[in-house]
């Protein structure tokens, strides 16, 4: 590789500067100082380039901003022997130089500040409309599909019913048993003080089949199923797939989120059951070890104690729950910005607000519930 030079003269033609070299990115670290030392002046100004040998988007830039610093001044610059590619290079690069350089942004007073919370509170509320809007958007075309079953795509229905449900069991029912293992010996440890070990199976199964249960269930599936919604088709937002749909008359609401939300309202209900039983189950076998609690006694204790109330106040919730999960991270998908950075923001984003309103909404059941005595 032949190292890039540049020298600067003056003679009674004006001021000449003339470049030679392979003018490229890895090697500009040698002749970097030697540009920056170039003193820029008036008048006419030659640059030969007839001595460059190669050149790439880096050296473009060096020529580029040596000729902006004398310009800068009032010079008037000709280039001698450059050749028509590297003219274009370096002419492209010029152009692409930012007339002013941009400044650093100065430190927020109090009235920025309040402005900021202003924006952010303003956007907050179209946020809220939108996702309200797209909400009753989506229950229309639910019922629409409800009335005119025949619109429903089938095939899409129990794909996504088999991704969000059926491959979900293993870990939902893991977490339960565990969440039932967890509760009977954190019970066990605090009831034998008093002599009351045998009310674990009331502490188990209230905990689980009213509140547990079905909230870790739509936690999991929030995590799981409502990124990989929102994941799914914000990359086909961004791919333009949405808007090519649009253009051969397909509604992406009928076509994209309704067998998403249909499916987590057909396989909630399931997950939150299976969760339910396996949770008895770990209960049931950590009593047994750890406090003698026969299989048999939990049973009895289980069916004189618990009615099926508590079991239907968990599952009550569970379409809730789903309707909430699909529909934020559908919206949030559609949010996306034509970028995979945008992608993972929106999905993040999708994760956190569905676990919130989750949260939210079963501490609103839980208040209901106890007004009206159940």
């Amino acid at each position: 590789m032949t190292q890039p030079t540049i020298t600067s003269e003056r003679d009674a033609s004006g001021n000449q500067v003339r470049i030679s070299g392979e003018l490229l990115t890895q090697s500009l670290q040698t002749v970097e100082r030697d540009f920056a030392a170039v003193q820029p002046c008036g008048g006419k100004v030659v640059f030969d380039l007839s001595g460059i040998e190669a050149l790439d988007t880096g050296g473009a830039w060096l020529v580029a901003d040596l000729g902006r610093r004398f310009t800068s001044i009032g010079a008037t610059l000709e280039f001698q022997g450059v050749k028509p590619a590297h003219a274009t290079l370096i002419d492209t690069v010029t152009r692409s130089i930012p007339d002013k350089p941009g400044k650093l942004e100065e430190p927020r007073g109090f009235l920025d500040w309040v402005a900021h919370v202003g924006q952010g509170t303003f956007g907050a509320w179209k946020d809220t409309l939108s996702i309200l809007e797209f909400l009753g958007l989506t229950l229309h075309r639910l019922f629409r599909t409800l009335v005119m079953p025949w619109r429903l795509r089938k095939a899409a229905l129990v794909t996504h019913m088999e991704e969000t449900g059926v491959k979900a069991l293993p870990i939902v029912a893991l977490m339960g048993f565990l969440i039932g293992v967890v509760l009977a010996f954190q019970g066990a440890t605090q009831l034998k003080q008093f002599g009351a070990e045998i009310f674990v199976v009331e502490l188990i199964s209230i905990s689980i089949l009213r509140e547990l249960g079905i909230l870790l269930t739509a936690i999991i599936v929030a995590g799981r199923s409502g990124s990989a919604f929102t994941a799914s088709i914000g990359s086909m937002k961004v791919q333009e797939e949405i808007d090519a749909m649009r253009t051969l008359g397909l509604d992406p609401i009928e076509v994209l989120v309704i067998p998403r939300v249909l499916a987590l309202l057909i396989m909630l209900p399931i997950l939150g059951f299976v969760a339910d039983m396996a949770g008895l189950f770990g209960g049931a076998l950590m009593s047994w070890i750890d406090l003698g609690v026969s299989p048999g006694m939990f049973v009895t204790r289980l069916k004189e104690n618990t009615d099926v109330w508590q079991l239907a106040v968990g599952l009550i919730k569970a379409p809730f729950f789903a309707l909430v999960i699909g529909v934020i991270a559908c919206w949030q998908a559609l949010q996306v910005k034509g970028s995979a950075q945008s992608v993972g923001q929106r999905t993040t984003a999708s994760v956190v607000q569905s676990i919130f309103m989750v949260i939210a909404i079963d501490a609103l059941f839980s208040i209901f519930f106890s007004e009206i005595g159940i």
